[in-house]
């Protein structure tokens, strides 16, 4: 019999092996087709979003478009010395053409970033520029003002060629790019930057851990106290969350004041006078404080889902086999509570790591976060391009967070219930 008529068929008349693999395709395109609206959602709200962060945050084609001229004619210059007669030329032409279409300003803004002091001369550049005479540009731009002579000031604009630059990640490290091209740490006195991220991550922690502290004996109430007074209960937990954040934000500032009725309660009951009360605002203390209260439910759920489905058995057997109650909780009911621990602590360590509202109302200059340095950069100096690099450090600080959770403790031990 040959292997044409052995072939099972179905009741068309299609090979079995043939039809099954049709059946298996129009199910990948209807599975496909039912996860493409979140596909879609993920691409326009996530990923183009971040692509469009990093993007800024490397563009520096901004000048390079304003002073083509210059910039071609500084191929040659070394960089050591003042540019030569065929640089200044260029340069005021290009800054004549950006003139007339009235852009000169933002040349002045962006290059101000860069030197600063070069907002200044180009303004007076502008109003002397009228008075020209043909030839000679470099002893006349050199006669507006004295940072023309500085070789620092054109240096600056040779370092901007390059369309694409890593700059503002370095300025997001208190570091940059020296007149040799070098790496360059900044003075001492204005490394910022560092102490912030070490300050970002000394806050999530703490607050991780206070959270975990004081959520940890909640969750286990709520997960053995009888049904009606555990509902009760969760009721009070989840409670914060139909309050807005920032009344609850403004609320702690009422309450940690020094006049207020935490400090009132710690001299009625003698535990300070009251010509020395605590200063608990406008610092870290009251950022502990508000926004421990703040992320602790995003603790207790976590956990409390999953000791609801740890039997009380267990820790009745570890009793009866000889264990004494602190023995049997450590050796039995603690180890089976990490899942939850491992959520809890991962979502509020990276949630309190972006945090941004309330460190900026109850934590003052000693409380200040990288998120309200990110803020800062979008809302007064406009740098949108440094903003999104400090941004882009930010995401990719909490994916480290994540992969070294995910190494040392495994992601798949994360249990929400």
């Amino acid at each position: 019999m040959s292997s044409e008529t052995q072939k099972i068929l179905t009741t068309d008349g299609i090979p079995l092996e043939v039809s099954l693999r049709k059946a298996e395709k129009k199910n990948k395109i209807k599975a496909f087709l039912l996860v493409c609206p979140l596909l879609f959602f993920i691409i326009i709200t996530y990923i183009f979003p971040i692509g469009e962060m990093f993007s800024r945050s490397i563009d520096d084609r901004m000048i390079t478009n304003m002073l083509p001229k210059t910039f071609k004619s500084m191929e040659t210059w070394d960089g050591k010395e003042l540019p030569p007669e065929e640089v200044f030329a260029s340069f005021l032409a290009d800054f004549r053409a950006l003139a007339k279409k009235k852009e000169h300003g933002k040349l002045g803004q962006r290059l101000n970033k860069e030197k600063n002091g070069f907002n200044t001369i180009l303004k007076k550049l502008w109003r002397k520029m009228k008075k020209f005479e043909d030839g000679n540009a470099k002893e006349q731009i050199m006669e507006i003002h004295k940072r023309f002579r500085d070789v620092k000031y054109w240096q600056a604009i040779k370092r901007t060629a390059p369309p694409f630059t890593m700059a503002k990640y370095l300025k997001g490290m208190d570091m940059y790019y020296d007149e040799d091209g070098n790496v360059t740490q900044v003075e001492e006195d204005r490394r910022i930057h560092r102490i912030l991220w070490l300050r970002t991550l000394e806050v999530a922690f703490f607050v991780t851990l206070f959270c975990f502290l004081m959520g940890y004996p909640i969750a286990h109430l709520l997960a053995t106290l009888p049904m009606k007074y555990s509902n009760l209960l969760m009721i009070c937990v989840l409670l914060p969350f139909w309050t807005s954040l920032l009344v609850r934000t403004a609320s702690w500032m009422i309450l940690l004041q020094q006049q207020g009725i935490v400090n009132d309660f710690f001299v009625f009951i003698g535990l300070v006078t009251d010509d020395n009360r605590p200063e608990m605002m406008f610092n870290k203390t009251g950022t502990y404080v508000a926004m421990t209260q703040i992320l602790l439910p995003f603790m207790v759920l976590p956990l409390y889902s999953v000791m609801k489905t740890i039997s009380p058995s267990l820790m009745r057997a570890g009793k009866s086999l000889g264990g004494t109650p602190f023995v049997a909780f450590w050796k039995i009911y603690f180890p089976l509570t990490i899942p939850g621990i491992g959520a809890g602590c991962l979502l509020v360590f990276i949630l309190a790591i972006g945090y941004y509202i309330t460190p900026a109302l109850v934590g003052g200059a000693s409380g200040t976060l990288i998120s309200n340095q990110i803020a800062y950069h979008m809302k007064a100096t406009l740098d949108w391009s440094f903003a999104s690099a400090m941004g882009l450090m930010l995401l990719t600080g909490v994916l480290v967070v994540y992969w070294i959770y995910n190494k040392l403790v495994g992601i798949d031990n994360i249990k929400l219930g």
